[in-house]
């Protein structure tokens, strides 16, 4: 077992209170995760803390080393710090600031995953996703929310020459999948809505 191997034991057998930890090989070293949220990385032997808001006091006061790697021939700094052999002595101190750095990963997973784009979306491009946003959808929850024929009023209302062809891409949207594997009935069902506008959202 080699030094980098150790420290990785090392580590799971000490955040083993924070949960299960999970290792991953990453970039030449190994990411430490808990529920698929990593806090941790191992590299060269050494252990390194992801930073967080909360452990910014003792960066400052320790100044640690942050985790270099080479990636592609550059070298990149990563926003984690080295834990040095003070701080493993220091099991309390240790145990508190990766506390910090699973609840700062745990805060920035969910941010990303709120910060979801229309356009990351089947059928949603950059077009549709602008005039989804002018029209006041301006996220995948509110598409889901407001539904295909309430959102395809509301972008028709900015573009008129606007088709059923949308109407179905909504649909497709929502639903995860092509506009064109929509149910066969689930297509009629829309463009019975489309035909039976009032002729003020008529096409033409």
């Amino acid at each position: 077992m080699n030094i980098s191997s150790k420290r990785v034991c090392a580590s799971q057998q000490f955040f083993s209170p924070l949960g299960h930890v999970r290792c991953r090989a990453l970039f030449g070293g190994y990411s430490l995760s808990i529920d698929d949220t990593v806090f941790a990385m191992v590299a060269e032997g050494e252990l390194y803390l992801r930073a967080a808001e909360e452990s910014a006091q003792y960066c400052t006061t320790h100044n640690p080393h942050l985790l270099k790697l080479n990636k592609r021939g550059r070298e990149v700094l990563l926003n984690y710090y080295r834990v040095d052999e003070a701080l493993w002595d220091d099991s309390d101190m240790l145990l508190l600031l990766s506390g910090y750095s699973l609840q700062a990963a745990r805060r920035e997973k969910a941010w990303q995953r709120d910060r979801r784009r229309l356009r990351d979306l089947p059928n949603l491009n950059f077009q549709l996703e602008q005039l989804l946003f002018e029209a006041g959808v301006t996220s995948p929850d509110v598409l889901y929310l407001l539904g295909a024929e309430r959102c395809w009023l509301k972008m028709r209302g900015l573009r008129k020459e606007l088709s059923v062809k949308v109407l179905f891409a909504l649909e497709g949207a929502i639903a995860g999948v092509h506009a064109a594997a929509l149910p066969t009935s689930r297509r009629q069902e829309l463009t019975d809505w489309f035909n039976g506008l009032p002729a003020v959202f008529s096409p033409g």
